[in-house]
């Protein structure tokens, strides 16, 4: 799968980069809607992705990644992992079915590290991998808490 640490960090720089991007689309759809608890959610899993993207490019800062395309990215599925639906930045999409598409993106990053942590025998690999699975488990962790809350009925965290 992900042979050296250069590739391996350009597919995270991209990862994190398209969910960046789409959580700040669902983020602002949600404002649009009125439900700010769940526009500010999406909002701070949009500033984790930054975070990440950050942290991969700054361990990427004196390697030299390969440039690629579209089509040379080694996704699980047509695009990268964490990237949600693009429907899912609808206005008229509830908070639920929103909830369950953020669950869905972060699941399916989480699970793309574990694929790399699992198939790698490279130790600088494996140690990067290994931090991205934890971190995007406790991001999993978290959406998971608020779409139980809202299955059920109960309100929302008002956070920051």
């Amino acid at each position: 799968m992900h042979t050296d640490i250069e590739r391996f960090l350009a597919h995270s720089i991209q990862l994190e980069s398209e969910a960046a991007r789409r959580f700040g689309e669902l983020a602002d759809a949600m404002q649009s809607a009125g439900n700010r608890p769940v526009a500010r959610l999406f909002r701070r899993l949009a500033d984790y992705s930054l975070l990440h993207l950050q942290d991969a490019r700054a361990r990427a800062a004196y390697r030299q990644l390969p440039a690629l395309k579209a089509e040379d990215f080694s996704w699980p599925g047509l695009e990268s992992p964490e990237a949600a639906a693009i429907w899912a930045a609808d206005p008229q999409l509830g908070p639920e079915q929103a909830l369950q598409v953020a669950l869905q993106a972060e699941t399916s990053g989480r699970d793309f590290y574990q694929q790399v942590l699992d198939a790698t025998t490279d130790p600088e690999i494996r140690s990067l991998a290994r931090e991205f699975v934890d971190e995007e488990s406790a991001h999993v962790l978290e959406l998971q808490r608020w779409a139980d809350l809202q299955q059920a009925g109960l309100p929302l965290p008002v956070e920051g």
